[in-house]
């Protein structure tokens, strides 16, 4: 992965432009570039510089039980959320220190749910709370993947036009697609080649911070493809980042220009050890939302050292 990422990271250097941007920082900018990992190569967790595979499988987790709460994901230990969670974050939005507002868990979960509160005059019920009913996608991809795996329709969006304004961070990874064909491959024993079920993923990222964000996001989506090709038993295939807006801050060059001076190293591999229930049919949601990051096995992880830089909100 680090090769893949470390090529991009210097074309967005030498070929990018100058832009000013939302957070008043500025970057060096392309539009349109694209990513591919073959999973089966090792999983995608930067070398050049040291990446917390626990931090990236919790802020997954959080997001998968639906929860908008930045509380909820520091209390694992987690703080990558904090500067949009703020009482004064929050409060722009007229909601309380740590309520994100509908970001990924929401959207993910409970897609186009709403409430609407209604205040009546004197003498009427003061208020009363209409809800519509939401979509709960990772449940509907799960559904798909059990029961018709090759429908090009297992697709989970995190960008709802109506509520993209209602928070601090609109999401950055606004959609992703699972794709299973079969395949012959062949394991590391050298025993021969065997048929199996190959699960890839294609994700699409409207506005990518390539030096603090982008290495955790590849990593997240890495894993979301592990942990669904384990519920189903398939093998993982391939993980496609298209990249909208791909940037690197102005406050970050000196620390992207060390990272270049770094050589990748061998790329680590993941295991997972986590039995599922039998029988595992329709127990498909229960059994992910169950993972935790002590049933992960990171192998041969031997990075550089991390580097530090500030976030810009």
């Amino acid at each position: 992965m680090s090769y893949e990422y470390q090529k991009l990271l210097r074309r967005v250097l030498n070929t990018g432009r100058q832009k000013g941007d939302r957070t008043g920082t500025g970057t060096i900018s392309l539009f349109g570039e694209r990513l591919r990992f073959n999973l089966q190569d090792g999983f995608p967790l930067l070398t050049t510089k040291k990446v917390s595979l626990r931090w990236v499988a919790e802020e997954l987790f959080w997001m998968l039980s639906g929860s908008t709460n930045e509380r909820d994901l520091r209390d694992k230990g987690v703080d990558i959320w904090k500067e949009w969670a703020t009482k004064e974050q929050c409060a722009k939005f007229g909601r309380k220190e740590g309520d994100l507002g509908p970001v990924y868990g929401k959207q993910w979960r409970r897609f186009g749910y709403q409430e609407i509160l209604k205040t009546y005059g004197p003498g009427c019920v003061p208020s009363m709370t209409i809800t519509s009913d939401g979509v709960d996608q990772i449940a509907g991809a799960l559904d798909l993947l059990r029961n018709n795996p090759t429908s090009r329709r297992i697709i989970v969006s995190a960008w709802d036009p109506k509520e993209a304004t209602a928070v601090a961070l609109p999401s950055c990874h606004t959609l992703f697609q699972f794709e299973t064909h079969e395949a012959t491959l062949h394991d590391d024993a050298n025993t021969g080649p065997y048929q199996a079920t190959v699960l890839s993923c294609h994700m699409y990222q409207r506005s990518a911070d390539l030096f603090l964000g982008v290495p955790y996001n590849i990593a997240s989506y890495a894993l979301l493809t592990h942990m669904f090709a384990h519920l189903f038993g398939f093998e993982v295939g391939d993980l496609i980042v298209s990249f909208g807006d791909v940037h690197i801050y102005n406050n970050h060059v000196d620390q992207a220009k060390l990272q270049l001076s770094r050589e990748p190293r061998q790329k680590p591999v993941l295991n997972i050890n986590y039995p599922l229930p039998i029988p595992a049919e329709g127990s498909d949601l229960t059994n992910l939302l169950r993972f935790s990051y002590g049933h992960l096995l990171l192998d041969d992880y031997d990075p550089h050292p991390k580097i530090a830089a500030d976030v810009s909100v």
